[in-house]
């Protein structure tokens, strides 16, 4: 990856959490949250992978947990000190995924 990326500014962000109704802003980090359940560990590890080949195609990868049927996601970039457009595109991309 080359370049810099910049953080989203205040008005961006405003806007992209505006579209982004399933996930949740977390001020502290300057990210964006989401936690999806599923109807079993199998479902949810399924949903992982195919996250998991979107996030390496985008080189962009997210913080997650899984416990059973949850899954917990965390967007953030790291190298811009918080929210940038890496983070929505990635979260539209997630939801896609959902349904």
């Amino acid at each position: 990856m080359t370049g810099t990326i910049e953080p989203l500014s205040e008005e961006d962000r405003v806007e992209a959490l505006d579209a982004l109704d399933e996930w949740d802003y977390d001020e502290a980090r300057d990210a964006i949250t989401r936690t999806i359940t599923f109807a079993d560990f199998s479902e949810a590890f399924a949903f992982m992978t195919r996250v998991a080949l979107l996030a390496e195609k985008a080189d962009h990868h997210p913080e997650w947990s899984n416990v059973w049927n949850r899954v917990e996601i965390l967007l953030t970039t790291h190298d811009a000190g918080g929210l940038s457009h890496r983070d929505v595109d990635m979260a539209e991309a997630i939801d896609g995924l959902v349904g």
